[in-house]
């Protein structure tokens, strides 16, 4: 039986997913409460996974081998690297890099070791799905029901635009200007930079399993990000997260 792995870094970011749920138990492994249940009838675990790359990795893996899932889903927010995003975007990870993994001059800068690889990415087909669906609960306003105007205004979000865009991952929060420069000199056509992301898609590629990591925009990853980035997620992100796996259960 298909099993859905659902995972998000911090408690909002996965509260309004767990109120989808029925038919809920609870089983506590690794100072981590893994939630079983159903969502629109399909069978899903639903985690919080904690900040950073070895956590979601830790976290993944007792889903996949603990759990039985077969796909993992990682939904939650990022940075805006690339100045045509905006608050409140979603991006959809096309290709997701690990910005801080440099092995050089034994192999490449962002080579993962052993693999040979730069970045993971989802299939062709799961890609276009993931996009069709997140784009339409857009344009029917579903991730607004719940959301004040006020609230909106408050972060200038007017519409929300979907990317298929690169992601990066590493142990890092942006709060300067400088270190999203820094990155854009190496990664020119990164989107956004998030904690988790690529640690979860290598555990399901080494696993042969499918993956989807979905990011909300909360901050510009500069100065301001320490300041905007708490509000956006006490105020949005449970309600788009959970507007998520609607659109896509």
């Amino acid at each position: 039986m298909e099993t859905i792995g659902i995972m998000g870094a911090m408690p909002e970011e996965v509260e309004g997913i767990i109120d989808l749920m029925e038919e809920v138990e609870t089983h506590e492994i690794g100072k981590r409460i893994y939630h079983l249940g159903k969502i629109n009838k399909k069978k899903c675990v639903v985690v919080f996974s904690r900040w950073g790359k070895v956590a979601a990795s830790s976290t993944a893996s007792t889903l996949i081998h603990i759990f039985g899932v077969t796909e993992i889903w990682f939904t939650g927010v990022a940075g805006a690297i690339n100045d045509k995003v905006k608050i409140g975007d979603i991006i959809i990870g096309e290709k997701l890099y690990q910005h801080d993994m440099d092995a050089r001059p034994l192999i490449n800068q962002f080579e993962i070791p052993l693999l040979g690889l730069d970045y993971f990415t989802m299939t062709d087909e799961r890609k276009l799905y993931v996009f069709d669906r997140i784009k339409t609960a857009v344009d029917n306003k579903i991730f607004f029901e719940a959301i004040s105007d006020e609230t909106l205004a408050e972060f200038n979000i007017d519409k929300v635009s979907v990317h298929l865009g690169s992601i990066a991952s590493g142990d890092q929060f942006f709060s300067t200007s400088t270190q999203k420069n820094n990155l854009l000199s190496i990664l020119p056509g990164i989107h956004c930079v998030e904690m988790e992301g690529s640690a979860v898609a290598q555990v399901c590629y080494e696993n042969d399993i499918p993956f989807t990591i979905i990011r909300t925009i909360s901050d510009a990853a500069d100065d301001n990000s320490h300041v905007d980035f708490p509000i956006f997620v006490q105020k949005i992100t449970k309600e788009f997260t959970k507007s998520m796996v609607k659109a896509l259960i």
